[in-house]
C-alpha cells in the first residue's frame, strides 16, 4: 500500500511542532512570497503563462522538499491519452496544490473558489495566471461560471477541478458538484480522475504544522463523455466519484464509509437542472 501508511498523530511530537514552527512553516511562506512574486512580474511580460506555470512547478518541488514529503505518481501513462481533459481531483490540504503543479508535466488551469479572488496577493496571482473563478453558492451564477472553463478546454487547455468544492475535515471524501461533468460533456472531452494520498495527514485543514509522510497522486482510467448529454450529469458525476473513491481508498489505510456509497447511488438516479441550451 502506497500513501500515508498510519493516520497524523493528535498531538504531534514535540520535534515536529518545533520543526514545522520554526523551520517548515517560515521557509514555506518565504518560498511562496518569492515565487509568487516572480510570477506576478512574469506576468507583465508573457500572455500565454508558459513562464508563470514553470515557476509555479519549481515552487510545488520546493514546497514539497521543505514538507520533507516525498510524491509517487502512479498511473502517469494515463496523463498521455488525452492532450486536453479535465483532471478532477479530491481535495485534502493546502499542499495538494504544490503535489499537482509538481506533478502534472504539462501546463494547466485550476478552477477555484471565486472568494480567492478577493484576497490580497493570492487573488492578484489568480487572476494573473488566467486560473478560473467559480462561484460554488449559487447555482445558477455557478452555471454561468463555469463556461469560461468550457472555453478554455475548447482552445487546448486542461483544467484541474475538486469536484467536492473545499477541503476534507476529516480524511474522508464528501458529496462532489457536477461542475466537471457539465464542462466535460460541454467541451466534448475526457474526464481523468485522480486520488491524492497523504495530503491530509500532511497538512489539514485549520494546521499549520506539517507532519511529514510520502504523499501518492493516483491518475486513473480516462472517463469518456461520448454520449453523454446535459441530462446525464449526475449520472457521470457518479461515476467520476466512485472512481475517484475507489483510487483514494484503494490506497489510503481509511476504509470507505458506507454514505459515500449512497451518495453515489443517489447521485446517479436524480435528475441535474441543467439542460442543453436552446
Amino acid at each position: 500500500m502506497t500513501g500515508s501508511p498510519i493516520p497524523r498523530p493528535d498531538p504531534l511530537p514535540l520535534w515536529n511542532r518545533m520543526l514545522g514552527n520554526l523551520v517548515q512553516a517560515p521557509l514555506f511562506f518565504v518560498g511562496t512570497a518569492f515565487f509568487g512574486t516572480l510570477s506576478l512580474t512574469a506576468s507583465l511580460f508573457e500572455k500565454d503563462g508558459r513562464i508563470q506555470h514553470r515557476i509555479a512547478r519549481i515552487w510545488a518541488a520546493v514546497s514539497m522538499r521543505i514538507a520533507l514529503s516525498p510524491v509517487t505518481v502512479i498511473g502517469e501513462e494515463n496523463l498521455r491519452r488525452h492532450p486536453v481533459a479535465v483532471y478532477a481531483s479530491n481535495h485534502l490540504s493546502f499542499m495538494d496544490t504544490p503535489v499537482l503543479f509538481r506533478s502534472l508535466p504539462f501546463q494547466f488551469r485550476i478552477l477555484a473558489r471565486q472568494s480567492l479572488w478577493k484576497l490580497p496577493f493570492i487573488g492578484w496571482h489568480l487572476s494573473r495566471s488566467g486560473q478560473i473563478p467559480v462561484n460554488t453558492e449559487n447555482p445558477l451564477a455557478s452555471i454561468s461560471s463555469l463556461r469560461p472553463g468550457v472555453k478554455a478546454l475548447k482552445a487546448g487547455m486542461p483544467l484541474i477541478v475538486f469536484p467536492e468544492g473545499g477541503r476534507s475535515r476529516d480524511g474522508h471524501l464528501s458529496t462532489f458538484m457536477n461542475g466537471p461533468a457539465f464542462m466535460a460533456i460541454r467541451a466534448g472531452v475526457a474526464i481523468i480522475p485522480m486520488a491524492l494520498i497523504g495530503t491530509y495527514e500532511l497538512l489539514p485543514i485549520h494546521s499549520k504544522e506539517f507532519h511529514p509522510v510520502p504523499v501518492t497522486l493516483v491518475i486513473g482510467d480516462p472517463i469518456e463523455t461520448k454520449g453523454y448529454g446535459m441530462r446525464q450529469i449526475d449520472e457521470l458525476t457518479a461515476r467520476v466519484s466512485e472512481e475517484i473513491c475507489r483510487l483514494y481508498y484503494g490506497h489510503s489505510y481509511l476504509e470507505q464509509p458506507a454514505r459515500l456509497e449512497l451518495e453515489a447511488i443517489t447521485m446517479a438516479s436524480s435528475r441535474t437542472g441543467m439542460e442543453e441550451d436552446k
